[in-house]
């Protein structure tokens, strides 16, 4: 479909007080329409049939497009597009959608198989069995190709004394309030497939909540393979290293307060009374994470009785109330910029926080938490500096990993541990 003068969208845009006033103060016009065409296009994805629609719609062309992505969303518009659709699918599915063929025309594939493919590399699972999986408890994913299972294992399990996640062998589990009830989510490797379990909550809501949960914990998206081929000598060893997140971006959030300037069983332990203070207690003798309501509730004085700082009590808080108040809608950032801005926004949130929750949070894939202990000392050896880089040398010397510099962040952090991580 070919635009012509201004299009609907456009007009709506042209009303919006919002879009006018952020303009008026001096923000980036193509990065203030990229994110609004964006948030239309999660929306209605069907109403974007390619990235020349986008393109048009931002009012840039598909160059510039292409460019903007990168600098501000980590990806690419066509894996935007991608993204959008098979996430509307998953909606659309859970509605009760019963034609596949319909639901593949609707949101704009050109055949039926292509559809099942673009699905099955998003989530894991064919449409159909994404649709059963939403009547179950349980469901099995393919492990992706060079999983490093022992890595995922010891890095969710890092903390031995943590009371919301435990390691059996090759089993993790993960305590988490879903649909608002304490559940417990479970991921057993066997070699071949990751078998995973939702034990607390049920229904179709709770059972995407889980599948997306897996896919989080797993690192699903972060496909490895561009980044190994350009840089074969920082990854020998590691091969199949992915970034794995959070379950959700405000645990990434709270854990990166928590990080602030302490060593790591210092806010091991902040974590644990944390979580044991605010959280909900859910099966296999684990408690669920407090979600940002619970933490908001807490007064100083409980946090503070924990060993927390008056400041790191003030930054928590702070955070989440403005996340329970829904002034900070983590899930809803699109770009890394915006997300950054937001987050900058906040007490006691800088770049390293800020970046540490792009990263793990949201899933970012060019992020670099600057003025991270580890990531310096991993910088210094590697390039066998004198001392460790400031800020400025340690932008530039993370820049030839663009644009996986999230995943080379990893690998620089496994680096300190010998082979493998």
């Amino acid at each position: 479909m070919r635009w012509t003068g201004q299009s609907p969208y456009e007009r709506i845009l042209a009303k919006d007080a919002a879009f006018n006033g952020r303009v008026a103060t001096g923000e980036d016009a193509d990065l203030v329409r990229l994110e609004a065409v964006m948030a239309h296009a999660v929306a209605v994805p069907e109403g974007y049939s390619n990235v020349e629609t986008l393109a048009e719609r931002v009012g840039v062309g598909v160059s510039k497009l292409k460019a903007l992505f990168r600098d501000h969303a980590h990806l690419q518009p066509a894996a935007f597009l991608q993204r959008v659709r098979i996430q509307k699918a998953c909606i659309l599915l859970g509605e009760g959608q019963g034609d596949l063929a319909d639901l593949a025309a609707h949101l704009g594939y050109a055949s039926a198989s292509g559809f099942h493919e673009a699905f099955r590399r998003q989530t894991g699972l064919s449409p159909g069995t994404y649709r059963g999986m939403l009547r179950s408890d349980h469901f099995a994913l393919p492990q992706p190709p060079g999983l490093r299972v022992a890595d995922v294992l010891a890095f969710h399990g890092r903390d031995a004394e943590s009371v919301s996640e435990r390691v059996d062998g090759s089993c993790l589990h993960k305590a988490f309030l879903c649909e608002g009830h304490p559940s417990v989510l479970s991921l057993a490797f066997d070699g071949h497939e990751v078998s995973v379990a939702l034990s607390g909550a049920s229904g179709s809501g709770a059972m995407a909540k889980a599948h997306i949960g897996a896919l989080r914990l797993l690192g699903w998206q972060g496909d490895p393979a561009a980044f190994e081929a350009a840089h074969p000598e920082l990854v020998q060893g590691r091969e199949g290293l992915r970034v794995l997140l959070t379950l959700d971006p405000f645990e990434a959030l709270v854990w990166a307060i928590l990080g602030q300037q302490v060593n790591l069983a210092f806010a091991y332990a902040m974590r644990r009374d944390l979580i044991r203070l605010a959280g909900m207690p859910a099966a296999e003798g684990l408690i669920a994470h407090p979600d940002a309501e619970a933490i908001a509730a807490l007064t100083l004085a409980e946090l503070q009785a924990l060993r927390f700082s008056r400041r790191k009590a003030e930054y928590l808080l702070h955070a989440a109330s403005h996340v329970a108040l829904g002034s900070l809608r983590l899930e809803e950032q699109l770009t890394a910029t915006g997300a950054a801005r937001a987050l900058v926004a906040l007490r006691g949130c800088g770049p390293w926080t800020a970046q540490y929750v792009l990263m793990r949070g949201l899933g970012l894939g060019d992020c670099v938490p600057v003025g991270d202990a580890g990531l310096t000392l991993a910088l210094q050896r590697r390039f066998g500096l004198e001392q460790r880089p400031d800020v400025p040398e340690t932008l530039r010397l993370m820049s030839d990993f663009k644009p996986h510099r999230s995943l080379a962040t990893f690998h620089l952090w496994s680096s300190l541990k010998g082979l493998p991580s």
